[in-house]
């Protein structure tokens, strides 16, 4: 196989319109891999689109990252881009956990292998891999910590967010076997919010104009928490000891805990499956290595104020 230098890479690139637009890294010698996030103004999906791409990068790929924001219909417009480039591989932080399915079996019946990340489908078989969190027992642990903290007898609110992300629904019912024990909790509202910080911030203002009460929060992530301590601080509710809990460890939550605002936040480990879904690719692309199994969860860390020093980065811990 010809090796393509870096210089004569970069030059072959600037004129290779098919890429344009896509965020493509230096081109390597290994191929094409395609990574579609969802919005990379979430700091989350953000990381997971740089990790992925640093990764595959550094195990001699080309790297494309592009994102649907949560639109079926762009998202299959990229699958036919990542057709048209011949992509190795595509790692895919899915649109919708039925309204994808369509567009992982394009991207199948093309040849190419599809490794999702972050969100899963609901149809086994088509993709490689799927590598989330285990979102069940991550809330369920996050769930635990706030009723440490808010007590058994706290009047809250719920934040929950994309109802066509199954991490929106499985994390809910995470937060609900462990609260359900609490019988004196009293849940005042819960709205969804979509994961988005605007939408946290003005389904809070409407939460305390009917219930002024709100004496704490549990939310689906970070970014709808972030909202709602942002609404509750400009209405001059955000009291001393008041416990929000969020759920990603995104960069601005862990300021927040260490601010003393956020009371905690659930970490997901998304710089550790975004790398590992690349090692997988490239497993299977030199090697005919398949995955040991399709769906794999990954723990998650509670971020406190005790431990928030010691992260390294974003949503990375150190030991």
């Amino acid at each position: 196989m010809l090796t393509i230098t870096r210089r004569v890479a970069i030059a072959a690139m600037a004129s290779a319109t098919l890429l344009a637009g896509a965020g493509v890294s230096m081109a390597q010698d290994k191929g094409l891999m395609t990574i579609i996030v969802n919005d990379p103004a979430n700091p989350y999906w953000k990381t997971e689109g740089d990790v992925a791409q640093a990764t595959a990068e550094k195990m001699g790929y080309q790297a494309s990252v592009s994102a649907h924001k949560g639109d079926t219909n762009v998202e299959s417009n990229l699958i036919d881009t990542a057709i048209t480039n011949q992509s190795a591989a595509i790692l895919l932080d899915p649109a919708n956990a039925d309204g994808s399915i369509g567009a992982v079996r394009k991207a199948v019946d093309a040849g190419i292998p599809v490794f999702l990340i972050n969100a899963e489908i609901n149809e086994t078989g088509l993709a490689k891999a799927q590598l989330v969190s285990n979102n069940a027992q991550c809330a369920a642990d996050g769930a635990v910590k706030w009723v440490e903290l808010a007590g058994d007898d706290a009047k809250y609110v719920e934040f929950f967010g994309n109802p066509a992300d199954n991490n929106a629904a499985t994390r809910s019912n995470g937060y609900e076997t462990v609260l359900s024990q609490y019988p004196d909790l009293e849940k005042l509202a819960q709205e969804t919010a979509n994961w988005d910080r605007t939408q946290g911030y003005n389904k809070m203002q409407s939460i305390m104009q009917a219930n002024p009460n709100v004496g704490a929060v549990i939310s689906g992530n970070d970014e709808m928490a972030l909202g709602a301590i942002a609404a509750l601080k400009e209405a001059g509710k955000f009291t001393d000891g008041m416990v929000v809990g969020g759920f990603d460890g995104n960069p601005d939550a862990v300021d927040s805990v260490k601010a003393g605002e956020m009371s905690y936040t659930v970490l997901q480990p998304v710089a550790e499956f975004a790398a590992e879904a690349v090692r997988q690719a490239d497993a299977l692309i030199q090697n005919g290595t398949e995955p040991e199994t399709e769906k794999q969860q990954f723990n998650c860390t509670l971020i406190t104020p005790e431990n928030v020093d010691q992260m390294t980065g974003p949503f990375t811990l150190g030991s």
